[in-house]
């Protein structure tokens, strides 16, 4: 019963359906065309596989240019979270899929300190500030004549600082294209008889900004191996700018008093890979900045008590 129980839960559905996007916004490889839409979600600037544009990078790009104001990436993130709130970063995102595909790899994760959470829930909010300064500084400096120096000053980070060093361009973008190109240099090198000593030396010769990029992806990983959604929970700049506007949206969660039995069950929160205070939250409706609306509590209270609302 438990099995079937699983089997038809919303768990197993969003699985699914973050399955499908995960392979729809990377069809090109399945002959597909981009669709010129932007969504806030992690997919990498560089992805040569991606039908839809990652709204935050398409930000930085447009500000890197200083023709335009980003209108389109701005409405994408305010339309999305009015609507939906932070549900795209569980439902549609695809390094956020991969994050839940990490906690598959162990059973028993390891737990946060309270007061270490709410300290570390901070830093996603210091990378989109950082990340936002640099680019509106230089699309400033541009617009007042001075942005060569600005930019050489920043070098790789001035045109999208984040995208620099994100762990999703890192996964979607830089790995795959040195697989593209190692698919078509190996077999040449092959025949030369020396593709030992090629390959070291392209390991040997890849830039220092590189083994960054790398190191901070399995950085990132690792965590997400033993913190479920850390990612998200601490370094993501797009789950903090839609953390800003999640108050506002028309999807929440309420909570009926009269079934809930939170004086002997803690179950929700226990669930809840965001650590969100599911109980100290008013019970009409709650849409918590932290709360991705992947339901996990719908599924783990026992009673039922806990629903989508909306609006």
């Amino acid at each position: 019963m438990s099995f079937i129980r699983r089997l038809f839960s919303i768990g197993t559905a969003r699985k699914l359906i973050q399955l499908l996007f995960f392979l729809v916004l990377n069809a090109v490889v399945f002959g597909w065309t981009p669709i010129p839409l932007l969504l806030p979600i992690l997919n990498g600037l560089g992805s040569p596989q991606k039908t839809v544009g990652d709204a935050f990078a398409t930000l930085q790009l447009i500000l890197y240019d200083a023709k335009n104001f980003p209108w389109l990436p701005i409405a994408s993130f305010v339309l999305i979270a009015i609507l939906l709130g932070r549900a795209t970063c569980s439902w549609v995102c695809p390094f956020g899929f991969i994050q839940d595909l990490l906690t598959y790899i162990k059973r028993k994760h390891n737990e946060i300190s309270p007061r270490t959470h709410k300290n570390m829930v901070k830093v996603k909010y210091g990378i989109l500030a950082i990340t936002l300064f640099v680019s509106v500084a230089s699309a400033l400096t541009l617009v007042a004549g001075i942005g060569t120096g600005f930019r050489g000053a920043f070098g790789a980070f001035a045109q999208a600082p984040f995208e620099a060093l994100s762990p999703a361009n890192t996964l979607f973008s830089t790995l795959p294209s040195i697989a593209l190109n190692a698919r078509y240099t190996i077999p040449a090198w092959l025949e030369t008889g020396d593709a030992v000593g090629r390959i070291l030396d392209g390991i040997v010769s890849m830039p220092p900004l590189f083994w960054i990029q790398f190191s901070i992806l399995v950085a990132i990983i690792a965590l997400g191996i033993y913190y479920p959604r850390s990612w998200c929970q601490y370094f993501c700049p797009h789950g903090a700018a839609l953390a800003f506007l999640n108050k506002f949206s028309f999807l929440g969660l309420k909570r009926e008093p009269i079934k809930c039995t939170k004086a002997e069950c803690r179950a929700c929160v226990e669930a809840c890979p965001m650590k969100v205070p599911i109980l100290d939250l008013p019970w009409e409706k709650f849409t918590d900045p932290e709360c991705i609306y992947c339901l996990k509590c719908v599924d783990a209270c026992t009673t039922k008590a806990i629903k989508p609302k909306f609006p």
